[in-house]
């Protein structure tokens, strides 16, 4: 199917008028106003893509062809304007939050063709999270291996975490949210909250921080998470950058260490659902507090530094896709710490994931409706 690029002309007057309504809805809000920016003059915002089914990542390739996983358990790949559906996925359970997620390349995916992606699957007992590698051939996956299988098996359809990343040694990290069941997080015997760290090959590096640790399963790397949807290596410092859902309230994001604990649901800046709180404390002893957080809640997901000179006004900065806030979030860092924090794009879509792409451009997934986008200077 050929589907054509639409320049978005006009569409940001219509975009102010609606940034307009609902920061007007706010103003009862005691946490600061944070500004809502509208696209800057010297960028094309293209639609790529339309129609497509609960977009969940992607993976933008060195040839400029983009790879896309939908939740329902479908890939696709796009290579200018043409897509086409990628053959040779195993079985995928597609459940309430669960289905078909991530996708990462291999560092030297210009070489082997390797590609990683994160599925639920089905098991005996409910459903998991699972890591595959596979080769790459035109649209055809062959050689498909499962690389890992998370623990943490119940019927709970929410909390799957996950997103794939791998490190400048070739380490691969994966992000797992704790299923619904919080005080799992805390617990080293299972996957629930957790951060793993593995081989490309699905082995367990020897240095990784519980390998020494009765009772504690060997991949974990750090621990206390409660839902994390967006996570990415830093490419000057190679720190691992991580947000993850909160409840009502308490979004945060996190500097990952091995060993660490991020606190969930000890501590915590938000409240249950139903009004009640999950924690009197924000902070306990044992564990790390986060580099920034959100109270409302924007449900952060997906997340890439732009590095690019091509948009000279955006590079340093990290891109955060907002699902409920439907916004990208633009973050100025000095150093580690957030020091400003802007909205492009309030009100557009549920914004599920976000990538700099090799050609300098920044391209994003939205659901509801479900696109692939991108900005790109103008020539």
């Amino acid at each position: 199917m050929k589907n054509q690029i639409i320049t978005v002309a006009g569409i940001l007057i219509l975009l102010t008028q609606l940034v307009s309504c609902k920061e007007g809805d706010k103003k009862e809000n005691t946490v600061p106003e944070t500004p809502v920016v509208v696209g800057p003059v010297n960028l094309i915002l293209d639609t790529l893509l339309t129609g497509l089914d609960q977009p969940w990542g992607m993976a933008v390739l060195p040839n400029g062809n983009i790879l896309i996983a939908e939740k329902t358990g479908t890939m696709k790949l796009w290579q200018n304007g043409i897509t086409a559906t990628v053959a040779g996925l195993p079985n995928i359970r597609n459940a309430g939050q669960g289905g078909l997620m991530d996708i990462a390349l291999h560092p030297n995916f210009a070489q082997n063709n390797l590609i990683y992606f994160t599925a639920t699957t089905d098991t005996a007992s409910g459903y998991s999270t699972a890591l595959y590698s596979a080769n790459l051939t035109s649209n055809q996956l062959t050689g498909v291996k499962k690389l890992f299988q998370s623990t943490q098996v119940n019927t709970s359809n929410v909390h799957f975490g996950s997103r794939i990343v791998f490190d400048k040694n070739g380490k691969v990290y994966v992000c797992l949210g704790e299923r619904n069941e919080t005080t799992q997080s805390q617990n080293l015997s299972n996957h629930a909250g957790k951060v793993i760290r593995i081989n490309d090959d699905g082995s367990i590096p020897s240095d990784n921080p519980f390998i020494n640790t009765t009772g504690a399963i060997k991949d974990i790397y750090s621990y206390g998470h409660r839902n994390p949807q967006g996570m990415v290596m830093h490419p000057l410092t190679g720190q691992i950058w991580l947000h993850e859902h909160g409840p009502k309230g308490g979004d945060e994001i996190n500097l990952i260490q091995p060993g660490a604990n991020y606190g969930w649901p000890l501590a915590s800046f938000g409240i249950n659902y139903n009004g009640t709180p999950v924690t009197k404390d924000t902070a306990v002893p044992g564990t790390l507090q986060p580099v920034h957080y959100w109270v409302p809640s924007i449900a952060p997901c997906g997340m890439d530094f732009y590095m690019s000179d091509s948009i000279p006004q955006w590079k340093g900065r990290l891109f955060i896709g907002a699902l409920v806030g439907q916004h990208l979030n633009i973050i100025t860092l000095s150093g580690n710490k957030v020091t400003k924090e802007e909205r492009l794009l309030q009100g557009f879509a549920r914004f599920r994931c976000v990538k700099a792409g090799w050609d300098g451009y920044l391209y994003f997934l939205t659901e509801s409706p479900g696109l692939l986008c991108r900005y790109r200077p103008k020539k």
